[in-house]
């Protein structure tokens, strides 16, 4: 096939959702794709190379629609930019409103100009470990797409398991029986223990693995068809949207009034239910490629390779006559004594002790988390931003006191307090202070004070990480006492 008539493929990749069934590694403004589980590359950073690594002759596969919520817009771009990957967009939602509406901005995107790209939809929270295997069942799937079809592939299950959703699969009809593609007959969601077990022994049930593959007007088609509710208010919503510039970034913010009244539904239950019910025929591939969606510590401990007890440790660990457990620690150590199949999870404010068994019950606690208004169900101690990350260290009564890195040539906004003071020292690198109308450079081991009140800024002019104590004293410490005179990421006054 010439290249200019090669199929065009067009990866989605979806970043919602915030993983708390792997707290308290997964938090709401950190969640799990963004971390690094199984690889020195984050689970998004995987998906991306994934989707990438479908270029081959007669395929050719144009950068990543990135769909993300608002609050992980600047995780998106930095770990996009640590891989070298410019996103033909990043499509910011609001609000979370599932998976359908999420594909639909995207298969709007993807048409804007014309076009009607094959898209690869995938999840950005999965790990596949055969490569070759993978591009092969996509390939398949492509193929599929080229014919008008939606292809999804399905994981042949190895276990009962009662996390996922299942397909029912049968040879295609009229045509041929082959091993690679069959026919969707019925999705059936998550099932209960015996009904799993006779899925499992039936042979003809297969894993949802939540990989569409499918032409953007094919999507756009069938939602309109099955929720035209939500066709019609993501479009009204798109046809609204901004184009967000801000620092070189380029996002695409659909309007929020809007999109609030978008109806919240996954692809499974606004479409693909519906489709061999309703004459639309939907093709399987089969995908044997060491698959895991890694929803639960249990998941991560069967996707890590084990020593000979089967225990899997990374970090500082110390263990004896202990069993199939599961501990990562992030500074501590950890010592296991005598125990089996525990997941053992250290962060620097909180620890995780449960059942290996039970790790779905890690979201409830969670929930508690959330209900008593507890902030380590949102971020971790230390808090990534566009310009660095700060770590808070010590905390009390009026005061608080946070260790900051700033990046080269990176800047803090303009900014001022209501309820606070700040003292900032010096650490390592250069850093250029405003402060009222005063502006003055400090290295190592000096230090400046910020009134209350006063209208501040602090940059790193240099070429190496700054790096800063800051001590904060006053009546009031919290993150939303900010107001914004100017900001190099466009964020509102009151975000960090």
């Amino acid at each position: 096939m010439s290249p200019e008539n090669s199929l065009s493929v067009q990866p989605v990749v979806l970043c919602g959702g915030s993983g708390t069934r792997l707290w308290p590694l997964s938090r709401a403004g950190f969640p799990k794709q963004f971390l690094c589980l199984t690889d020195k590359d984050s689970l998004f950073q995987l998906t991306v190379h994934r989707a990438m690594s479908l270029e081959a002759p007669g395929v050719t596969v144009a950068p990543p629609i990135v769909v993300c919520n608002e609050e992980h817009r600047f995780l998106v771009i930095e770990q996009l930019r640590e891989i070298g990957i410019e996103p033909q967009a990043s499509i910011l939602e609001p609000v979370g409103r599932n998976t359908a509406p999420a594909l639909t901005m995207a298969a709007l995107a993807a048409t804007d100009e014309g076009e009607d790209p094959i898209l690869v939809v995938m999840a950005a929270d999965q790990v596949i470990s055969d490569q070759a295997a993978f591009a092969h069942a996509m390939h398949a799937a492509i193929r599929e797409a080229e014919k008008g079809l939606i292809a999804i592939l399905g994981i042949k299950p190895d276990h009962a398991n009662t996390g996922y959703g299942y397909i029912k699969a049968s040879p295609r009809k009229p045509g041929p029986a082959t091993s690679e593609v069959l026919q969707v007959a019925e999705f059936v969601e998550k099932p209960d223990a015996n009904t799993a077990l006779r899925y499992l022994e039936s042979g003809n049930y297969y894993w949802n693995a939540g990989i569409f593959v499918l032409k953007a007007s094919r999507w756009l088609e069938a939602i309109e068809l099955f929720r035209p509710d939500i066709a019609q208010s993501v479009r009204l919503a798109w046809s609204k949207r901004e184009n967000d510039t801000a620092a070189m970034i380029p996002f695409l913010r659909p309007d929020k009034e809007e999109f609030l009244n978008v109806a919240s539904q996954s692809i499974d239950y606004a479409v693909m239910e519906h489709c061999p019910g309703a004459g639309w025929p939907i093709s399987m591939v089969p995908l044997t490629a060491g698959w895991s969606d890694l929803g639960t510590w249990d998941s991560v401990w069967q996707a890590l390779p084990k020593d000979a007890t089967g225990n899997v440790h990374r970090g500082d660990v110390l263990t004896i006559d202990s069993r199939n457990t599961l501990v990562q620690t992030t500074g501590r150590l950890v010592g296991l004594v005598g125990v089996s199949d525990l997941v053992v999870i250290e962060t620097a404010d909180a620890v995780l002790v449960a059942d290996r068994a039970r790790s779905q019950d890690v979201k409830d606690i969670v929930a508690l988390l959330t209900a008593n208004k507890r902030e380590e169900h949102n971020l971790h101690r230390k808090v990534h931003r566009p310009w660095g990350w700060y770590d808070c260290i010590d905390d009390g009564h009026r005061f608080k006191v946070k260790r900051i890195q700033v990046k080269p040539k990176a800047s803090l906004s303009l900014q001022m307090h209501h309820h606070r003071a700040e003292h900032w020292i010096v650490v390592s690198g250069t850093a250029e202070i405003t402060c009222g109308s005063n502006k003055r450079l400090l290295s190592e081991n000096q230090s400046t004070y910020i009134p209350l009140g006063e209208i501040h800024r602090l940059a790193n002019p240099g070429e190496i990480p700054l790096e800063i104590i800051e001590v904060q004293s006053g009546s009031y410490l919290g993150e939303d006492d900010i107001v914004r005179y100017g900001d190099s990421y466009g964020r509102a006054s009151t975000n960090p």
